[in-house]
C-alpha cells in the first residue's frame, strides 16, 4: 500500500471513529493518533468473532454491518442478548476486569470491524480520559437495559414480550408514518424467539394474534406497528 493510500485510509478510519459514541468529544488529532493503534477486518455473515470463555484480548468496534451477542443454553437453544450495529462496540468488559469473554458474538450480516488490542486499549484509557467516561456511560446504559429485560421477563407473558420487542425495534429503527411506525426490515421469528426466550412457534402465534387484532400489518418486506400495541395490556388480556 502506498503512502498516499495509507494516509487516505487513516483519514477514513478517523471519520469512522467520529461516528462512534465511545470516542465522542475527542479532537481529530487524538483520533488520528488512536487510528494508528487500530486494525480492521472484514467478516462474512455468520462468522463467530469471539466465543464465551475466550480470553479477552481486544475491543471491537462495528464500523459496518450488524452482530449479535448471545449465549447457548444447556439444551442447545440460542439466547440473543442484544444486536449491535454500526457505531457500537463490544469486548470492553474482559479488558477491564481481566476475565474471559462472557458471551458469543457472531455476524448477522457481512461486517467490517475495527480491533483495538488490550494493551492499546488500556493505553488509550490512560491517554484519553474521555474514552473511560464514555465506556462507563455505555456500561450504565447496558445495565439499565438488562434490568428492563429482567423486569419484562418477570412482569410480561410471552405475548407481552413479543409486543415489547416490536416497540423497541420501532424506537431503534422504525419510520414514523401516519398509522404508527414502519419497521422496514422484519427480524425472523426465530430471531425474535431467541431474543425473548421462547419458541419460534409461540412468536408466530403472537404475531398472528396481533395481526388479527389490528395491532400490526405486513407492508411488503416491512411491518407496520400501530400505536395501540401495549405490552402490559396484551399480557393482561390473556390472564
Amino acid at each position: 500500500m502506498t503512502s498516499t493510500s495509507s494516509n487516505a485510509r487513516a483519514r477514513q478510519i478517523v471519520d469512522l471513529l467520529k461516528e462512534v459514541p465511545l470516542f465522542a468529544g475527542m479532537p481529530d488529532d487524538d483520533l488520528a493518533r488512536l487510528s494508528l493503534l487500530i486494525t480492521e477486518k472484514h467478516y462474512p455473515r455468520d462468522t463467530v468473532v469471539v466465543s464465551a470463555t475466550d480470553p479477552g484480548d481486544a475491543l471491537y468496534i462495528v464500523a459496518e454491518g450488524e452482530v449479535k451477542v448471545s449465549l447457548w443454553s444447556d439444551n442447545g437453544r440460542e439466547i440473543i442478548l442484544s444486536t449491535l450495529g454500526a457505531g457500537s462496540f463490544f469486548g470492553e468488559m474482559s479488558l477491564v476486569d481481566g476475565e474471559p469473554r462472557s458471551a458469543n458474538v457472531a455476524c448477522l450480516t457481512d461486517a467490517l470491524l475495527l480491533r483495538l488490542g488490550r494493551k492499546e486499549f488500556l493505553q488509550a484509557l490512560r491517554s484519553y480520559p474521555t474514552i473511560a467516561i464514555n465506556v462507563m456511560t455505555e456500561v450504565c446504559v447496558r445495565l439499565r437495559r438488562a434490568d428492563e429485560s429482567i423486569g419484562n421477563l418477570a412482569l410480561l407473558d410471552v405475548y407481552g414480550r413479543v409486543a415489547r420487542f416490536l416497540l423497541e425495534r420501532c424506537e431503534e429503527e422504525g419510520e414514523v408514518v401516519p398509522e404508527g411506525h414502519l419497521i422496514k426490515k422484519i427480524p425472523t421469528q426465530q430471531h425474535i424467539a431467541s431474543r425473548i426466550g421462547t419458541s419460534r412457534e409461540t412468536v408466530s402465534r403472537a404475531l398472528s394474534e396481533f395481526q388479527r387484532r389490528g395491532f400490526i400489518e405486513q407492508r411488503g418486506k416491512g411491518l407496520l406497528v400501530r400505536e395501540g400495541l401495549d405490552p402490559k395490556a396484551v399480557s393482561r388480556s390473556r390472564n
